[in-house]
């Protein structure tokens, strides 16, 4: 008997979710970073808000690994959430050094990312689901037992 892995079409996934609130977060990091320079609560909101998006970029991690392993897909997706992970930790130093002229970059080039990994989701499902393929681990036969 085999296990469908995959979602039926036309349904979010996880990881897509995932990616989502990440990009969320971070656009929500961008209008607190104008705040920041225009309000005196805008420091507190984006200081919250770092915190939120460090924790959706872990999440886009789980969501990616979660994706890979039980149905055997291609680990590109986690390659590409802890790559993330990692520009979020270097945001997060940029930010508590007080370096504006690298933090400042790197969110944009940050939000940049994740806005193409969120267009490029939905249409890798859609090719999956088009081609009637369900990804699988190496060394499963694609044989379904009678």
């Amino acid at each position: 008997m085999a296990l469908r892995t995959t979602t039926a079409p036309g349904r979010f996934t996880f990881l897509y979710v995932a990616i989502a609130l990440q990009t969320l977060t971070l656009l929500f990091q961008a209008v607190t970073a104008g705040l920041l320079l225009a309000t005196p609560y805008g420091g507190l909101l984006h200081d919250v808000g770092s915190r939120v998006m460090y924790g959706a970029s872990m999440l886009y991690v789980l969501a990616a690994v979660l994706a890979w392993r039980p149905g055997g897909g291609s680990p590109r997706p986690v390659l590409y959430a802890t790559g993330f992970l990692v520009l979020a930790s270097v945001q997060v130093v940029l930010g508590i050094a007080h370096q504006p002229a690298l933090h400042v970059p790197l969110g944009v080039v940050m939000f940049g990312l994740s806005l193409v990994a969120l267009a490029l989701a939905p249409a890798r499902h859609r090719t999956l689901a088009r081609a009637g393929a369900q990804p699988r681990a190496r060394g499963v036969s694609s044989r379904q037992p009678v």
